[in-house]
């Protein structure tokens, strides 16, 4: 089979369809299976999964499990040669997904590819990026954000000085939308159990650099992405007191930085 497309959701099954007949609509013609994971399950996505997609590989958790072991359990239940992760809010556009197998397949060098994320308005969304520095955090989460020395750290961080019409290597890559190769993820491992949310693509993206594979950013190939955000900083009261998924973040970020604290970043560009 040449392909395993796992998608996880979360609470939107309304949204989990539309990216379902997406992908079925713009599939081509690959050998592919499709895997649903999905977290804390309501009775309105198993409804949908049992009578609209009964041909789908369907694995609902009644807990809200987090992200990788959402793509853990994808993974483990899949038996594609590539695999194309993508999250439940994705919408896939036509030949993206056999654009990223060609390219990824052409390349053993290429461990990840991920394509050029576009808003629903068809503006660009920022999917490719440097790796985090402490302030980084800081800067993204609170008022800090809005000063000029804070701007341009974050422009530095989402790689405002490239062309994003062009394929390049970066050092991580958003996991909403993944192409990985199996022979290279059973090389490099599966994402940290350890994270429950947030840095798992971040922390994942560097060990593919620590084992030698590139993480290339192909906007030749393009998807749509909702990005319904559950932790917008907005006052700093609200950011650090009130919204549990900044915290979340934050615990994150200190494992991720605990983890590779005394390791080279991997030089690539």
């Amino acid at each position: 089979m040449d392909l395993s497309i796992i998608i996880t959701s979360y609470k939107n099954p309304q949204l989990l369809k539309v990216c379902l007949d997406s992908v079925k609509k713009n599939i081509g013609k690959l050998s592919f299976e499709i895997i649903v994971v999905d977290s804390q399950t309501q009775e309105d996505t198993e409804m949908i999964m049992r009578e609209d997609y009964p041909e789908i590989k369907f694995f609902p958790f009644s807990e809200n499990v987090g992200f990788q072991a959402l793509i853990k359990k994808g993974i483990k239940e899949s038996s594609g040669k590539y695999l194309l992760l993508l999250n439940g809010d994705i919408i896939v556009t036509p030949s993206s997904v056999e654009k990223m197998l060609a390219f990824i397949s052409s390349d053993s060098s290429v461990g990840m590819v991920g394509p050029k994320l576009l808003n629903f308005d068809g503006s660009l969304q920022y999917s490719c990026f440097r790796f985090y520095h402490p302030i980084t955090i800081v800067y993204r989460r609170t008022f800090l954000g809005h000063f000029a020395f804070a701007k341009k750290h974050l422009d530095w961080f989402l790689m405002k000085d490239r062309n994003h019409d062009e394929i390049m290597d970066v050092d991580w890559l958003m996991g909403s939308s993944l192409m990985i190769s199996r022979s290279v993820v059973q090389k490099v491992g599966l994402m940290d159990a350890g994270y429950f949310m947030y840095m798992e693509d971040v922390d994942w993206c560097r060990r593919f650099w620590e084992n030698g594979y590139r993480v290339v950013y192909y906007p030749l190939a393009t998807m749509h992405h909702y990005h319904g955000k559950v932790s917008d900083k907005g006052s700093v009261i609200k950011s650090l007191f009130l919204n549990k998924m900044t915290w979340v973040h934050i615990f994150s970020a200190v494992r991720y930085f605990k983890k590779f604290w005394n390791k080279q970043v991997p030089n690539h560009q």
